[in-house]
């Protein structure tokens, strides 16, 4: 390993820190992260290789070769049974009572992420994947937030208990491999 990949290691630790202490909701913690380096990189590129070519969508099969050819990958996911009790109706349910009981009947889905889902909980990740993007930037990290990568996490039993979760991968180099991508 090259001292730029040990520096890209180091800021998706200060990045999990961001998405860590961004600002919760009724304060309470309901975000996971985990960085991915090395063989569960390969991992995490091969799962979303297959699911792409499973369901037939390009851009996974396009977004794992980004994640494979990155120097790490930090996930950040939002867990699935927990609401702020506001009975807001954000979610589609007049009560949190409802979408709890909503969440605990469905059994298996045939869609990448599981709900329902509150939304200021989805605010919430939104906000540590927001925080955790704006630290790569203040060191010069190339990365890129996708939601194929969380797809994939989750796919591999990742971040247990999210139901939803997105990956950024992060690449240090001449040339910002994340744009200017293949359709």
């Amino acid at each position: 390993m090259n001292y730029e990949s040990d520096a890209v290691e180091m800021v998706a630790r200060l990045m999990a820190l961001s998405a860590r202490t961004a600002p919760k909701a009724t304060g309470t913690d309901v975000i996971k992260t985990m960085i991915v380096i090395g063989e569960q990189k390969a991992q995490l590129a091969a799962a979303m290789r297959d699911y792409g070519e499973k369901h037939k969508i390009g851009f996974y099969i396009r977004d794992a070769g980004n994640v494979a050819a990155s120097d790490a990958c930090l996930l950040i996911g939002s867990l699935l049974q927990d609401t702020v009790g506001l009975n807001c109706g954000g979610c589609g349910y007049e009560t949190c009572a409802e979408v709890l009981d909503a969440q605990r009947e469905r059994r298996s889905s045939a869609t990448p992420f599981r709900g329902p889902n509150c939304a200021v909980r989805m605010t919430d990740l939104g906000i540590a994947v927001g925080s955790a993007v704006k630290t790569a930037s203040i060191h010069n990290v190339d990365n890129r937030v996708m939601y194929s990568a969380g797809v994939g996490a989750l796919a591999l039993g990742w971040l247990e208990g999210c139901g939803v979760a997105y990956g950024i991968p992060l690449r240090a180099s001449g040339k910002n491999i994340f744009f200017d991508r293949a359709r």
